[in-house]
C-alpha cells in the first residue's frame, strides 16, 4: 500500500464516525439531482450489487430497500467496514464487506454483479485505471457501473467578490492534499475526459454523464459565499457529476 493510501486509511479510521450516513443513495453529491430524479439505476429486485467505497453502508441499505438480493461492499477504512457491518446487521441485512483499497488486488467474484456503484468515493483511489478494471472484472457483461464525485472544475475555481476566478489548471490530472475534520487527506482530481477514456479502455460505454445543479437550487436566489460547496457556486457550475456506464 502506498503512502497516500496509508495516510488516507488512517485518517478515515479517525473520522469515520463523524461521516455516518452522509452522501449516500439516493443522494449522489452536492446540489446535484438525486437518484429519485435521475433514475439511473435499473430495477434492483433480485439483483447483486457491489459498492466501491461503501462507507457506513447506507447506500447498500438503500439498495436492499429497492429489492437487491446480494449486498457487497469494500472500503479503504477498517473502521468504516466495522461501522457498516454493524449498521447493516442491525437493519436485518447480511452484507459481504471487504477491507481494501479500490485499486488493490483482491478476490472478488468475476462477471458476477448486476450493478457496481461508487457514491462520492472514486477520488480516493490513487490508481483510477486499476480501480475501473476491478469494477469491470466483477461486473456482468451488460451490467452497469454508476459513480459520482466532485466535478473536476471545482479544484480549478475560487469564489471571490461574487465572481468565479480560475486559480488552477483543468489540463492536469493531479492529486491534492488538505486537512479534513482535523485529519490529513489526499484525493485525486481527474478531468472528465480521463474518466471517460479510462472507462472505454476497460470495456465500458458511457450511457449518461450528469453535470448539472439541482433545479431547486437554481430556482432560488442564493447569496454569495466563498465556501467550497455553496448554493451560490452551484448556481454557476456543477459541483458534482455522475457517470453511468455499461460493460460491453
Amino acid at each position: 500500500m502506498n503512502c497516500i493510501l496509508k495516510q488516507n486509511e488512517s485518517s478515515w479510521d479517525a473520522m469515520a464516525e463523524s461521516w455516518f450516513g452522509t452522501t449516500a443513495l439516493p443522494v449522489y453529491g452536492c446540489y446535484i439531482p438525486t437518484e429519485e430524479q435521475l433514475q439511473l439505476f435499473p430495477d434492483l429486485h433480485g439483483k447483486k450489487v457491489m459498492d466501491f467505497g461503501c462507507g457506513s453502508g447506507h447506500s447498500l441499505r438503500w439498495c436492499a430497500e429497492q429489492g437487491a438480493k446480494e449486498l457487497w461492499g469494500l472500503d479503504l477504512s477498517g473502521k468504516q467496514i466495522a461501522i457498516a457491518q454493524k449498521f447493516l446487521t442491525e437493519n436485518g441485512l447480511h452484507p459481504h464487506l471487504i477491507h481494501s483499497a479500490m485499486e488493490a488486488e483482491y478476490e472478488l467474484p468475476q462477471n458476477y454483479f448486476d450493478v457496481v456503484f461508487s457514491i462520492y468515493a472514486i477520488g480516493w483511489t490513487t490508481d483510477l485505471a486499476a480501480a475501473i478494471r476491478n469494477m469491470a472484472g466483477c461486473l456482468k457483461t451488460g451490467g452497469h457501473l454508476i459513480f459520482s464525485w466532485d466535478h473536476p472544475l471545482m479544484r480549478c475555481l475560487d469564489a471571490e467578490q461574487e465572481r468565479l476566478i480560475f486559480t488552477g489548471s483543468y489540463l492536469a490530472d493531479e492529486a491534492f492534499s488538505y486537512i479534513q475534520r482535523g485529519q490529513p487527506v489526499t484525493v485525486q482530481n481527474w478531468r472528465l475526459s480521463t474518466y471517460i477514456n479510462t472507462l472505454a479502455d476497460a470495456g465500458f460505454t458511457v450511457e449518461r454523464l450528469i453535470e448539472e445543479s439541482d433545479k431547486s437550487c437554481l430556482d432560488r436566489a442564493a447569496e454569495f459565499s466563498s465556501g467550497y460547496y455553496t448554493p451560490w457556486k452551484a448556481s454557476k457550475i456543477p459541483l458534482s457529476f455522475v457517470i453511468k456506464a455499461r460493460k460491453l
